[in-house]
């Protein structure tokens, strides 16, 4: 049975340790060197990032997030073996792990390092499909003719080089799928590397539960449950037909999954749909004025992300959560897409007017959507507010001036609030 070291990379038959080095990080599978479909996944990402930035806190339990009234960004493992997980509410994640260190998250230093990390995937392959900062699909078929080494072989390279040159660590998963690959990539984290064959497919999901398909969440889970399936086996079950009669599209790739067939391909093109920013407060806030502040800063990080992509959005999104966790959400289409922070501002603000519950709401946000290319924002001037133009130009010289000097080079007034 073909076997490789994670470690120096050597390849050889079936053994418990490396004849090379001794290593026992040793991969072995009847497919390990066929199979070209890989998802990659750092470990505990931000956490990592914030620990290998300051070894103070290295060996102590890090949750990345917000106040006490805010929401788990990650958390290093360390947290959840005390049960903290992302998205789970700060006072909770302390309850569980007050010892913890909390560190306030820094997404364009997050985004940086997701750009060294994505360099050294460019190297492996140019089908590359990221999911978020911190995770990616990989098709490595073709590879092996021009890096004289099979796709395994080349995973365990970016892993060891991450650690090697980054300090960060990450998680792999290979098959014959997308599904698979990322279902693989969980099952041995942290510095894991799993393997699901073809051939194991089918005794690898038998009785499984659903919420392993990545998407199935609990509402999905409680409809499935409805109808009697739980795991995979029931799932199998099903005649295609019904499948689709009780659940619409969404039960024709269930029937498949059921399988294990994926036919997506690994996309690198896979559109943006949406880009938006939110934060929760440490508590509720009524004030027009101070909301106004942070509709501002919002709008400013969406803008700044949508300049970022080289993209536009043509809808505007206003979200307001209050105390009792409801949510009220508002949106206006513009006439032609914009990545411009003040005009994202004047239209989410806009929309906060209108909003006649006088709250106090725990959470806003602002987002963009209906995504476009970056050449087709802001061609036309707008007749109706002359002075948007020299406003428009005015952020374009202040964003020069802060990617050279800095995002604290200028600061607007109105960010103060």
């Amino acid at each position: 049975m073909p076997a490789l070291c994670r470690d120096c990379l050597h390849q050889f038959e079936t053994g418990h340790r490396c004849p090379a080095c001794r290593s026992p990080r040793v991969l072995s599978h009847p497919e390990l060197f066929s199979l070209s479909t890989a998802h990659m996944d750092c470990d505990a990402f931000y956490a990592s990032v914030e620990k290998r930035d300051n070894p103070d806190i290295r060996d102590r339990p890090v949750i990345v997030g917000g106040g006490k009234r805010g929401v788990v960004s990650t958390c290093c493992y360390l947290a959840r073996i005390k049960g903290v997980r992302s998205a789970m509410p700060m006072f909770q994640a302390l309850r569980l792990c007050p010892e913890a260190v909390v560190v306030k998250p820094r997404g364009s230093h997050y985004a940086a390092v997701s750009k060294q990390i994505r360099a050294m995937m460019d190297d492996l392959t140019p089908v590359i499909e990221p999911l978020s900062l911190d995770e990616a699909f990989l098709d490595l078929a073709g590879t092996e003719r021009l890096h004289k080494a099979p796709p395994a072989v080349l995973l365990c390279r970016l892993l060891n080089r991450m650690e090697a040159e980054l300090g960060l660590t990450g998680s792999v998963g290979l098959s014959h799928n997308k599904f698979l690959a990322k279902v693989a990539s969980d099952l041995d984290k942290p510095r894991g590397f799993s393997v699901i064959g073809r051939a194991d497919t089918a005794a690898f999901l038998k009785g499984k539960p659903v919420r392993m398909i990545w998407g199935v969440g609990a509402a999905t889970q409680d409809h499935l449950a409805n109808a009697g399936i739980r795991s995979f086996d029931d799932l199998a079950r099903w005649d295609r037909k019904d499948l689709i009669h009780r659940f619409g599209q969404i039960g024709d790739r269930l029937w498949h999954l059921a399988r294990g067939e994926d036919f997506r391909r690994v996309n690198p093109h896979e559109p943006t749909r949406s880009i938006s920013a939110e934060t929760t407060f440490d508590e509720d806030i009524a004030d027009r004025d101070l909301l106004d502040g942070h509709v501002w800063r919002l709008a400013e990080k969406v803008a700044d992300r949508t300049k970022a992509k080289d993209l536009a959005g043509r809808t505007v999104t206003l979200k307001l959560k209050r105390a009792d966790f409801t949510t009220i959400s508002r949106r206006h289409t513009l006439r032609e897409p914009t990545q411009i922070a003040d005009r994202l501002y004047r239209e989410a603000a806009d929309l906060l007017a209108q909003v006649a519950d006088k709250g106090p709401y725990r959470l806003i946000g602002v987002g963009l959507s209906d995504i476009v290319p970056g050449h087709e924002a802001d061609l036309t001037p707008d007749l109706l507010d002359p002075q948007a133009a020299r406003r428009a130009s005015a952020e374009r010289a202040t964003d020069r001036i802060r990617a050279r000097f800095g995002p604290e080079a200028i600061v607007k007034g109105r960010s103060l609030r």
